[in-house]
């Protein structure tokens, strides 16, 4: 097998392998364990930076190994996988440095950093993951890989929202599987397609293809946070900041959205969904889930809180765009799965810097905060203004091509939806902006401020700084190839047949 071969399976092993080393350190061994999760971060962004090259010059990567009859395990790399892989590995490489920062005092680190790589090792395997089946085994992994980060700081209330967590996304997996089960008995495990593979079976097995479309929604729905199945997602927020940074912005909640891209164009394909008449039900559901997550952002007073009901509304952008069926919706619901993982996972080391330096928790609590960490409040209101949609922040690109795009297939009601939900993220970032630059300072908690030369930790300033800095040079130079907006109109353009 040649090199291109074994490149993606190196690309999952580059942060398992270092994650399966982490378990067995003792807790004293913090350089080792420094380390192998740099050593990993970097081999992980060489491999994907030289799939990038091969992949916009025509080379295929695929490893294949014999797993279920009819249904091998399949790695392989396409535009639509590489998006989701880089993003993973760059925020992956800010979110390592940013829990070492952030646990450098805290017990059980190699327990936690062997499970933060398997829980990446997972994700990765999930984007790039060649049929099916070989999504259903990474989607599982994933599960079990970051629930012992959920119940990490072992409290009852950890342990409470781990078991809420545990019960969401194993029952959305068993829904997953069904789905899987009855496509796998129509037509057997083909590698992703672009268009799908299932026109053929419409009008003989239409019900079954509904049935299971609903399925794979739901069970996907779970992860992705899509009303109902939103509940696990406010409850996983009393875990570490980097955690919640991970759930939000890297791993779980995206590999829930991407995939939906997943079904909706390599599975069933446009032609299928039209014809089977189920692509506007997720539409109305992902508008509802975009209206619903803005009203309940507003109501929490407890910032992480805040900022996770902010989640529910804004991946389902993602869901949005690409359930419109057309070309300039995908590619804004495509890049919105890049831009909000950058503004989300700084919004979420902004908090945890509030949390760790200053003791902030709760909104009350930020008054005047931008006068004490001036560079940390810069970096929120990048990551708040763009979750708005002010440009030139990334948010406002993907927003506006959702826009354009539903006028381009006649659904127009979408822009009253975008609309209100702008106005709704307005109603709830504006005010912190507000009260961390203009209100007077509060009682910042004089004991739990710590002299450091930056506001600071600064591997817990420099992540974010970095990440706000990203949501502002994507959004800057959308207009260029090799943006994650030049990247996206790739896939459509080579993958979805629309």
């Amino acid at each position: 097998m040649s090199w291109t071969g074994w490149l993606p399976l190196a690309i999952v092993l580059s942060s398992l392998l270092p994650g399966l080393m982490i378990f067995t350190l003792r807790e004293d061994q913090q350089r080792l364990r420094v380390a192998l999760n740099l050593c990993g971060v970097v081999i992980k962004l060489v491999l994907v930076a030289a799939m990038i090259w091969g992949v916009s010059r025509g080379l295929e990567f695929r490893f294949s190994l014999p797993f279920l009859p009819g249904a091998p395990l399949v790695l392989q790399a396409d535009a639509l996988s590489l998006l989701f892989v880089a993003l993973s590995s760059v925020l992956w490489m800010a979110t390592t440095v940013y829990a070492i920062g952030y646990l450098e005092q805290s017990p059980l680190r190699s327990r936690f950093f062997g499970y933060f790589s398997l829980c990446v090792s997972a994700t990765v395997g999930l984007a790039l993951a060649g049929n099916l089946v070989s999504f259903l085994l990474f989607y599982e992994m994933l599960t079990l890989a970051t629930f012992p980060l959920v119940v990490h700081r072992g409290t009852p209330e950890s342990l409470r929202a781990g078991r809420v967590y545990l019960a969401y996304t194993v029952g959305g997996g068993a829904l997953v599987l069904m789905g899987v089960a009855l496509l796998h008995s129509l037509a057997g495990g083909p590698d992703f397609q672009p268009g799908g593979y299932l026109l053929a079976a419409v009008g003989e097995h239409d019900l079954t293809l509904r049935v299971a479309f609903a399925l794979l929604v739901a069970g996907l729905g779970v992860k992705a946070a899509l009303i109902p199945l939103h509940g696990w997602l406010p409850q996983a927020m009393v875990a570490p900041a980097p955690v919640s940074a991970l759930l939000h912005a890297v791993a779980v909640v995206k590999a829930g959205a991407f995939g939906i891209v997943r079904v909706v164009y390599d599975v069933y394909g446009a032609e299928a969904l039209a014809e089977l008449d189920v692509a506007g039900p997720l539409l109305w559901l992902a508008a509802a889930t975009i209206l619903y997550g803005s009203v309940r952002a507003l109501q929490q007073q407890e910032l992480k809180k805040r900022l996770a009901y902010s989640t529910i509304s804004q991946v389902s952008y993602v869901t949005l765009g690409v359930a419109l069926l057309g070309p300039i919706a995908a590619v804004g619901g495509l890049v919105h799965l890049v831009h909000q993982g950058l503004m989300k996972v700084t919004l979420f080391y902004c908090a945890g810097n509030f949390a760790e330096t200053l003791g902030i928790h709760r909104i009350r609590e930020m008054d005047g905060v931008g006068r004490r960490m001036p560079l940390t409040m810069t970096a929120f209101s990048i990551g708040a203004l763009g979750m708005i949609g002010i440009p030139p922040i990334a948010g406002f690109v993907s927003k506006w091509a959702l826009g354009l795009g539903a006028l381009e297939v006649g659904q127009d009601w979408v822009l009253l939806v975008l609309m209100g939900s702008a106005l709704l993220n307005a109603g709830y970032f504006l005010p912190l902006l507000w009260r961390g630059w203009f209100a007077e300072p509060a009682d910042w908690h004089e004991d739990n401020w710590r002299e450091e030369r930056w506001e600071t930790h600064w591997m817990l300033l420099l992540p974010a700084l970095f990440t706000a800095a990203l949501a502002v040079l994507v959004g800057l130079f959308a207009g260029t190839a090799l943006s994650p907006l030049g990247w996206a109109q790739l896939i459509v353009d080579r993958e979805f047949r629309i």
